[in-house]
């Protein structure tokens, strides 16, 4: 089943941590301590970065968690709006390479089951 993707800046990833599982009712998958936490829900994958050079709450960009995607694509809309089209283990092969200390453990310790 397809999963909108929803991609979030902060401040203050603490905080949005707090305040997205509440809203959502689950914590996070995923979290990088001091940098991002990705949220799946049945029909949403929701990450939140902490980057400061995008204004807190800003819209990074969209896209589909898609299981039949055989590739992790990227383009970009009619109003300036980039879209992304991955599988959950592109997005956690993303994940690694950014972090590679999460290197094989993905939320809270747990092994990575994306695959």
């Amino acid at each position: 089943m397809k999963r909108l993707h929803l991609a979030l800046a902060t401040d203050n990833i603490e905080a949005t941590i707090e305040d997205y599982s509440r809203r959502l009712g689950s914590p996070p998958c995923t979290t990088i301590p001091g940098e991002y936490a990705l949220w799946r829900t049945e029909s949403l994958n929701l990450s939140v970065r902490q980057d400061s050079a995008v204004p807190p709450g800003s819209l990074r960009h969209l896209g589909w968690e898609d299981p039949s995607a055989t590739a992790f694509t990227a383009d970009t809309d009619v109003n300036g709006i980039v879209w992304e089209r991955f599988a959950a283990h592109h997005q956690t092969e993303e994940i690694k390479a950014l972090w590679p200390e999460v290197s094989g453990k993905t939320a809270r310790g747990q092994e990575d089951d994306s695959r």
